[in-house]
């Protein structure tokens, strides 16, 4: 299995090389491996992946892979200050946690043998697999936007009137705390990731004593959700209210201190309304838009992995469970204030999760008729979801006091019959028996 999986994954990585570079831009394998000796894209990134990957070794070989990355990055540090050469649109750090994993990866195949060995790949496959999925998701959205040259933005914002247009108040409300509340905001949403592997630390915690994988945790959904969600990129073709109905990226460059390199996109918008204007209702249509903005809104991947990161912090501490409610609201806010989604979109985010989740769960326990039960129902959601967004928008943004808690009740059942399955099979912790009274010796 692990050697049909590998062979797929390498498969579908070189023919999205092949893809981009049909549009002349460079894959996610040459821009992977540039990551070897050129400022990495995310240095953040590749070091939580090193952090996932050491959750395989000893505390003593955790000491010596720091120490080797951080080692590693001054030395680069020292090369390109001294060489002049500049990180622009990239960070200064995080070669050095690439080369430790890669390192990692050598001493498998050549200092170990069975059981141990596998173990020390799997651990590495899952840091690669993290950095793949980054990667694999630049090119796709390349992808969607040269693939998909007219959008249904008018469709999603009209059926957005149907919860009240969320975005454009959440909007608002962004834009009026400054540079202070978008940055912050900014920072949690692109996080994302590393909010994902410190819940999965604490969930993978026990493996390097009890040496194996938990057969389920939060890095497989994860995972999963970056796999499977793009698909729907392709299907509908979606950018966002700051770019169908705004002024694109530029609305934050005054306030945000990493504001994205991206091309004015205000003369493909239907009007600069957002946030201050609401759109009106009328008849929608398919629109062309630009071929670079991404195509990728619907379903709300942030939405649905910041959900799959709640759900899984449910049995940790308190500080964990914490964490794991805050990233979930911070990012609802964030996705909304930034005009990046739709209410719809995170509707849709949460129900796509739910059904993932689900099917995963399914799988590790034996298929059990309330997990199928619960999969073809939560896909049926998501499916109904997405055909009224596309046939019924109109009607749904004029009656907005029947289809908005039809809406809001739809989600509400997934999550209902999720909570409700998984009570099912928690392991109840029995009760300790007290002793009975035993009458006194004479």
């Amino acid at each position: 299995m692990w050697t049909a999986a590998g062979a797929v994954t390498l498969g579908f990585l070189v023919a999205l090389e092949f893809a981009a570079r049909h549009y002349g831009q460079s894959g996610p394998i040459t821009n992977q491996v540039r990551e070897v000796v050129f400022a990495p894209k995310s240095g953040g990134l590749l070091y939580a992946a090193m952090a996932l990957m050491m959750v395989v070794l000893t505390w003593r070989e955790r000491f010596v892979a720091v120490g080797a990355a951080i080692g590693i990055d001054l030395a680069f540090l020292v090369v390109r200050w001294a060489a002049g050469i500049e990180t622009t649109g990239g960070h200064p750090f995080g070669n050095g946690a690439l080369w430790v994993i890669l390192g990692t990866a050598v001493v498998a195949v050549s200092r170990r043998t069975g059981r141990e060995r596998v173990l020390l790949l799997k651990g590495v496959g899952l840091a690669l697999l993290l950095m793949a999925g980054r990667k694999t998701g630049d090119t796709w959205l390349l992808i969607t936007s040269k693939t998909r040259l007219t959008v249904l933005d008018q469709y999603v914002a009209t059926a957005d009137h149907a919860l009240g247009d969320p975005s454009w108040l959440a909007g608002r409300i962004v834009t009026a705390t400054g540079s202070i509340g978008f940055n912050f905001l900014d920072f949690v949403y692109g996080n994302l990731a590393v909010a994902a592997v410190i819940a999965a630390l604490y969930q993978l915690r026990h493996v390097a004593v009890e040496r194996r994988f938990p057969r389920h945790h939060l890095v497989r959904t994860f995972l999963v959700i970056g796999l499977v969600g793009p698909v729907f990129y392709m299907i509908f073709p979606v950018v966002g209210p700051i770019f169908a109905y705004g002024t694109g990226a530029e609305h934050w460059a005054e306030v945000s201190l990493w504001a994205p390199d991206m091309p004015p996109s205000k003369p493909w918008a239907v009007a600069d309304l957002w946030p201050g204007t609401l759109p009106p209702v009328a008849t929608p249509y398919p629109m062309p838009f630009d071929g670079i903005t991404p195509r990728n809104c619907m379903p709300s991947l942030h939405t649905a992995w910041a959900t799959a990161i709640f759900i899984h912090t449910r049995k940790g501490p308190r500080v964990l469970r914490f964490a794991g409610t805050f990233w979930l609201v911070a990012t609802l806010a964030a996705t909304l204030g930034f005009g990046w989604h739709y209410g719809v979109d995170l509707i849709a985010g949460v129900v796509f999760t739910l059904t993932i989740e689900a099917a995963l769960r399914a799988y590790d326990q034996g298929w059990d008729r309330a997990w199928l039960w619960l999969v073809a129902y939560g896909a049926t959601v998501f499916a109904a979801l997405l055909l009224s967004f596309r046939f019924l928008p109109l009607a749904m943004a004029e009656y907005p006091w029947v289809s908005g808690p039809l809406l809001l009740l739809a989600m509400t059942s997934v999550i209902h019959g999720f909570v409700r399955t998984t009570a099912r099979w928690e392991p109840r912790t029995a009760p300790a028996r007290r002793p009975e009274p035993r009458p006194e010796p004479v």
